[in-house]
């Protein structure tokens, strides 16, 4: 690990060293705290902490440097205030990312002490086209967005653990920083294609969206896609990578839930209108038919089977006639 700490004075030194060069202007003397950890060749992630200040890259400096190639993907961690290149201005709070890059120029201004996470890498690192990395820079990205969240704990997370990793190991973890980082991308910049690696964190994010948000009867297929911000056949072709469809799952676990309760005696006097509402099924009647068309038998038959507590029976409700009615699954 560098560590860099420094006055004022020095500032752009420390800048010069951990990060893009810059102008910068303080209102008065502060100390400045920077800890970089290299996770590979034009790939490294850094912690710091600055008093109030702005930082202006000028557009000389984005034409004549040798940095032209580097890029700082941001993690506001504490404070906030807002970032301009290509005519944007993009404000940060704590919590928000935002990406810069060199070869154009920027101005940065934060009023109050701020603290960072810092991803630099090159731009060849970034698996976007030109245009992609041009419409992204200079636009912040809401720090209640799931992806955004994923990616703001794993730099935090990394940046703990990168001096006990190996090489190899520290490379592997820079690169799976780099795919979150296109995957938080998305949310400004939709044309963000999926590489493996974000399509899987991607996956799995929206697996544990469904296990988590089971009751929820909005949640159906265009739902998940809209929550997540990808199309319906995106959709499709993520969930194809585990053998299933989106529906398919969704059906799954919430029998799957609707069985665990029906097997705990702590639900034994739940009727099934209740069970098929706790699981997220609008329509009794149709948990009653996929729950049959699953598991070869009724609610009240499989809880009758497996649940002890002796109190089964007090059902109010039993199985819905199985002809009648329908709803959405």
């Amino acid at each position: 690990m560098q560590i860099c700490e420094s006055s004022a004075e020095a500032f752009e030194d420390a800048v010069r060293q951990f990060f893009i060069p810059t102008i910068s202007r303080h209102g008065r003397n502060f100390p400045v705290r920077a800890a970089l950890e290299k996770l590979g060749d034009g790939l490294a992630l850094s912690r710091s902490r600055w008093g109030p200040r702005s930082s202006i890259r000028t557009d000389k400096m984005a034409t004549n440097s040798s940095e032209d190639n580097r890029m700082l993907f941001t993690v506001q961690v504490a404070g906030g205030g807002y970032t301009l290149q290509r005519d944007r201005v993009a404000e940060t709070a704590a919590g928000t990312g935002i990406l810069v890059e060199a070869r154009s120029p920027f101005e940065r201004v934060t009023p109050t002490e701020s603290q960072y996470l810092t991803l630099s890498l090159t731009r060849e690192l970034l698996p976007l086209r030109a245009a992609e990395i041009n419409d992204a820079c200079a636009r912040s990205i809401d720090p209640a967005a799931p992806a955004m969240q994923t990616l703001g704990a794993y730099l935090g997370q990394l940046f703990k653990v990168a001096e006990g990793l190996t090489v190899p190991q520290r490379l592997d973890a820079g690169h799976a920083a780099i795919d979150l980082v296109v995957m938080a991308l998305r949310d400004v910049v939709p044309s963000v294609p999926s590489s493996d690696g974000s399509a899987a964190v991607l996956l799995e994010m929206m697996l544990m969206h469904v296990r988590e948000h089971l009751a929820d009867p909005r949640l159906q297929v265009e739902e998940l896609a809209r929550r997540h911000k990808v199309s319906v056949s995106h959709l499709y072709t993520l969930f194809d990578r585990i053998g299933t469809t989106p529906g398919t799952y969704l059906r799954e676990q919430r029998l799957l839930a609707a069985r665990a309760m029906l097997s705990d005696p702590r639900y034994a006097r739940l009727g099934m209108s209740d069970i098929a509402a706790a699981v997220g099924f609008v329509e009794p009647r149709t948990f009653l038919r996929a729950f049959r068309r699953e598991y070869g038998m009724t609610p009240s038959s499989w809880r009758r089977e497996h649940c002890r507590s002796g109190s089964a029976s007090a059902d109010p409700e039993g199985d819905m006639p199985p002809g009648a009615g329908a709803g959405r699954e």
